[in-house]
């Protein structure tokens, strides 16, 4: 005879390993929190609706807190033996009231009772993952602000652009991180919805009453089909697909401050707080942590491929395969907190070279295109004006020197429109200065920008 207490119809208890795979109790006990909660609001609407006594609810609910005192303070664990967090709960409320802790279950399963924590638990959690990434965008404001008129190469094809206000180029990732807070703040509309009441699958012949369960929870809706409510995934995974998103854009900033921090650049310095050594090398000074932040992206990513390839095939509504939905989002959700909380202090941290950034640009040809603008100004078509810098360009280049450097007779070899304001007009500070179109790098622009940004972060999500 089975112990379990689905056993009733087994003669026998399950094979030792199916025991071990079949339990959950090792990472679903993250739950705790939205179990016990969840199951103080079932209590509380099942002696609403008579299905249990008042005094008989009150011993529920008290046995309920008292678990989770215990488990939290380490005096009671958890067993493999009862599953997963559902069923240790109910045997370690057994202890507290005795038999009582049967009528718990009534009215519900275990299908729409995971379902509920699960998006109790997501709830939470994209709330704080919202609130990091608002402390990391105001870091971003922050440096910035410091940096608007600090001006750095600007690159396509990881070459010499433009150059640009170093402010300019940080404030991308506050309106890149801007998105995914939108997308995070969007995604609350499908988390916010509670299953439970739905039953295994087809409901349940008791007179219960779900949307006061879901007053009690601080769920906005309820699903109005039982069986979707108990098979819905879709709200990790669109978590999962934020969570990739967002990752992505990490370890895009990661990637380039790796490269800003490398000898051959030099364009800021991390705080020795957040690099490593060499345990032979004893010179290195190594960004790790940048490169931790990209090469976790890989990791949520994979939490997201794996959930919609373990989705694809089910039936309707619960499928064993679907315990596979919590280790990928339990983990990507730790792994976004620990991501975000890292980078907000490394970039506030991180030390600006300016005077380097600025050698730097003066030692290219990113003004270029400032030249060709300039022969356009004096009457030349574009066309035309390109094909003449280019080869003022390959010509300095040969000669081994920037175009502040070419003279003026051979500026007018190639062209009589060029005069002697030329020199003024590819000042690495006027180059910058004339992007002054909505959205460009001039610091007048650049100044709008930022007072845009603040004036999102002012606002509550």
């Amino acid at each position: 005879m089975s112990s379990k207490v689905w056993g009733g119809r087994f003669t026998a208890s399950p094979n030792q390993l199916v025991e071990e795979m079949n339990a959950s109790i090792s990472f679903d006990q993250a739950l705790l929190d939205e179990d016990i909660e969840g199951s103080i609001a079932h209590v509380a609407m099942l002696a609403r609706c008579g299905i249990v006594e008042e005094a008989e609810a009150e011993k529920l609910t008290e046995g309920l807190k008292k678990v989770h005192e215990k488990v939290t303070s380490g005096v009671a664990t958890f067993s493999a033996q009862y599953e997963d967090i559902h069923m240790n709960v109910e045997m370690l409320l057994h202890e507290e009231v005795g038999e009582l802790a049967g009528k718990l279950h009534t009215a519900r399963s275990r299908n729409d009772q995971v379902a509920t924590d699960m998006h109790l638990y997501l709830k939470k959690k994209v709330k704080n993952i919202m609130g990091l990434l608002k402390d990391v965008q105001h870091v971003l404001c922050d440096k910035a602000e410091a940096h608007i008129d600090t001006i750095v190469p600007g690159y396509t094809h990881l070459q010499r652009a433009q150059p640009i206000s170093f402010a300019h180029h940080l404030l991308a990732y506050f309106w890149m991180f801007q998105r995914d807070t939108g997308r995070l703040e969007d995604s609350l509309k499908r988390i916010d919805v509670s299953p439970l009441g739905a039953g295994a699958i087809a409901g349940t012949t008791f007179p219960i009453d779900r949307t006061f369960t879901a007053e009690l929870l601080g769920f906005d809706e309820v699903y109005p089909n039982s069986m979707d409510a108990v098979s819905d995934r879709d709200f990790i995974v669109e978590f999962l697909s934020n969570a990739s998103m967002l990752m992505m854009h990490i370890s895009r900033l990661s990637e380039e401050m790796i490269i800003w921090s490398s000898e051959e650049f030099k364009f800021v310095e991390f705080d020795d707080t957040f690099c490593t050594g060499s345990s032979m090398m004893p010179q290195k000074k190594n960004p790790d942590m940048p490169e931790l932040l990209r090469g976790k992206t890989g990791r949520v990513y994979g939490h997201l491929m794996g959930l919609l390839t373990t989705l694809k095939g089910l039936p309707l509504t619960y499928n064993k395969d679907m315990q596979e939905d919590k280790e990928g989002m339990f983990d990507a959700v730790e792994t976004l907190e620990k991501s975000l909380s890292v980078l907000a202090p490394m970039i506030e941290s991180m030390t600006v070279r300016s005077e380097h950034m600025y050698e730097s640009v003066k030692q290219d040809y990113s003004n270029a295109t400032d030249l060709a603008d300039y022969l356009v100004t004096k009457g030349m078509a574009f066309r035309k004006a390109h094909e003449v810098t280019g080869k003022i360009v390959l010509t300095a280049i040969q000669e081994k020197k920037n175009l502040l450097e070419v003279s003026l007779e051979e500026y007018q070899s190639y062209s009589p429109y060029i005069e002697a304001d030329i020199y003024d007009f590819l000042r690495p500070e006027n180059v910058v200065a004339a992007r002054d179109s909505l959205g460009g790098t001039a610091p007048n622009q650049v100044k709008k920008q930022l007072n845009h940004a603040k004036s999102l972060l002012k606002s509550n999500y």
